[in-house]
């Protein structure tokens, strides 16, 4: 009897050790599993949601506690009471769990032995008849080591290890990774289903009323021929398919899927942050450093985030962050990185390291062919602000005053008296402004290219400059730009098309459409007309002066080079039929 009580002994103070270590590897993950359980529609403990971290560290503390305490002998009745309460309360869990099928996975070994809820229920019930067992026969329960100094020695040490040990994970990552998204693997990879993977098996029970009574057919899928009344169909699961170990990642912008893109990506640093309004903002101080420091480098850098856009676009702004976010499932988050926020590294789908936002300054960058050392970051923050303003009403106005001007307004988060009114007296309002800021700029750093602030920041101040009446005081800085490769050149001919119709004068690439008081609608004269297509294709364009012509007024149209003698006479045409 002494032999079988210090097996026991020991096949639960060491499940017990394993079990509680193995949460407090990993207690943001178990704190994840405990809200699971408070949700409404399990125990409807939502109030505890809030508590539910600090509930798994103490849960876990004890637990590995307890099973040291079993094992060297420790206050025996004491440890064997709270075992049995302990046991007795993980039984409920995974009873409930399993009988109501309300929490799929228990994590009562975290991520290292995923258990069914039945499989840990049957578990708790060998623990528990063992712990009933050590109940009586506790008499042979005897401390390794009776000095009771040493024995409280070690309590207390096993208890500071814990302490230490789970401030540490939760300051960083946990110290080892079960998950799917381990450092080494590839997500890409681990999304694919092998050939010849077992395939989920369905039954579908069809109900009919026939002739009165009810019957109940059963088939794999086909609806029965049956001669009767249709009353409903009930789905039963009797074989799991493959599930490949990622089945849930997306990276989502809009309607757009952008997962293969970024899994193909090399050097590609993923910020994550579950719930912006739940992220530690604390933590985006070292983040825009690092995040700034590797597109410098010439990494892609983006976010990843279950908020909505609104949202998310809004922190950006405020925390003046160099990313933009993406949508991905808060769970997978969660999975990914036990950090918010956390920094993920990956090429083409392999994860090189993750980090938590203390971490940051540990993040591995190599200096890229495509690195571009001189972004000034603050300067690539203004010029985008003034970006934003300066398509806000242009935005607007293209849409007609009604349902669908209130939709696109609301969904730039505008009020009513934003998106409503006289819209083209406050865009000149904010071209007043932006105009000022951009002649700033360009008066004492000159244009801001693509080495200063990136693309497409870079067209910034020519979009501000376009819309003004200034084209003709910066035409020449512009060509120089563009030339040097700084800005786009295709955006350098559009402007001298302009300047040049402004003068009076033939352009030269044949960006510039007409129409005079609704009349007929050209393209402006052309100087040179039977190289402008050789001219478009060398500044940067890909259609023709006829496709594009086609493209500015409708398929119907036909290009027709005009001469400024026939330019005139359709102006002063349309003056004589003007009322």
């Amino acid at each position: 009897m002494k032999t079988l009580v210090h097996i026991a002994r020991f096949l639960v103070g060491a499940l017990f050790i394993f079990s509680g270590f193995i949460k407090l590897n990993d207690p943001l993950g178990f704190s994840y599993k405990l809200q699971e359980y408070f949700a409404p529609e399990v125990l409807n403990l939502e109030f505890l949601s809030p508590y539910a971290l600090l509930i798994s560290i103490i849960l876990v503390i004890v637990e590995v506690l307890l099973g040291i305490a079993l094992l060297i002998g420790y206050r025996k009745k004491v440890t064997l009471w709270l075992l049995l309460a302990m046991i007795l309360f993980f039984t409920f869990l995974t009873f409930y769990s399993a009988y109501f099928n309300k929490v799929t996975d228990c994590g009562c070994f975290g991520d290292a032995i995923p258990l069914v809820p039945w499989e840990s229920f049957i578990k708790d019930l060998i623990l528990l008849v063992l712990i009933l067992f050590l109940f009586a026969f506790q008499k042979h329960i005897q401390p390794i080591v009776k000095n009771t100094i040493v024995q409280n020695s070690v309590m207390f040490l096993s208890f500071t290890a814990c302490m230490c040990f789970g401030y540490y994970v939760l300051m960083h990552l946990p110290w080892l990774d079960f998950r799917a998204y381990k450092v080494g693997s590839n997500i890409a990879e681990n999304m694919k289903i092998p050939e010849g993977a077992p395939e989920a098996i369905f039954e579908y029970h069809w109900k009919f009323n026939v002739n009165g009574e009810e019957k109940v057919i059963t088939t794999s899928g086909g609806y029965p021929q049956v001669e009767g009344e249709y009353i409903s169909y009930e789905t039963e699961q009797i074989q799991e398919g493959y599930i490949p170990p990622v089945h849930d990642f997306t990276i989502e912008k809009g309607d757009d899927n952008f997962t293969t893109t970024f899994m193909e990506k090399e050097n590609l640093i993923i910020i994550v942050a579950y719930n912006i309004d739940k992220t530690e903002r604390e933590g985006y101080t070292n983040i825009k450093k690092i995040a700034e420091e590797a597109i410098r480098k010439g990494y892609t850098v983006i976010g990843l985030t279950s908020s909505s856009p609104s949202v998310h676009e809004k922190f950006v702004r405020d925390y003046k962050l160099p990313f933009e976010f993406y949508y991905t499932d808060e769970t997978t988050l969660k999975t990914i990185v036990r950090a918010s926020p956390g920094i993920v590294s990956l090429d083409k789908g392999t994860i090189l390291q993750k980090l938590h936002y203390n971490d940051a300054d540990d993040l591995i960058l190599n200096t890229l062919p495509s690195a571009q050392p001189y972004l000034d970051f603050s300067l690539k923050f203004q010029l985008d602000s003034i970006a934003v303003l300066d398509q806000k009403y242009r935005k607007l106005m293209q849409v007609p005053e009604g349902p669908d001007r209130k939709a696109l307004g609301e969904s730039m988060g505008l009020g009513v008296e934003d998106y409503s009114g006289n819209l083209w007296e406050r865009q000149i309002a904010l071209d007043t402004s932006n105009l000022r800021k951009i002649e700033s700029i360009l008066n004492t750093r000159g244009y801001p290219g693509k080495t200063l602030v990136g693309t497409p920041t870079n067209t910034a101040a020519w979009y501000v400059i376009q819309h003004s009446n200034k084209i003709p005081e910066y035409l020449d800085l512009m060509k120089k730009a563009g030339k040097a490769g700084e800005l786009p050149f295709r955006l350098v001919a559009m402007m001298e098309d302009r300047y040049l119709m402004g003068e009076g004068k033939p352009q030269i690439y044949g960006t510039q459409g007409m129409t005079y008081n609704n009349g007929t609608p050209f393209i402006w004269p052309i100087e040179n007309p039977e190289e402008v297509n050789k001219r478009r294709k060398e500044a940067g364009f890909d259609t023709t002066i006829e496709a594009y012509a086609k493209d500015l007024f409708g398929e119907d149209f036909k290009f027709k080079n005009l001469s400024l003698e026939e330019a005139e006479a359709l102006r002063i045409a349309s003056i004589q039929q003007t009322p």
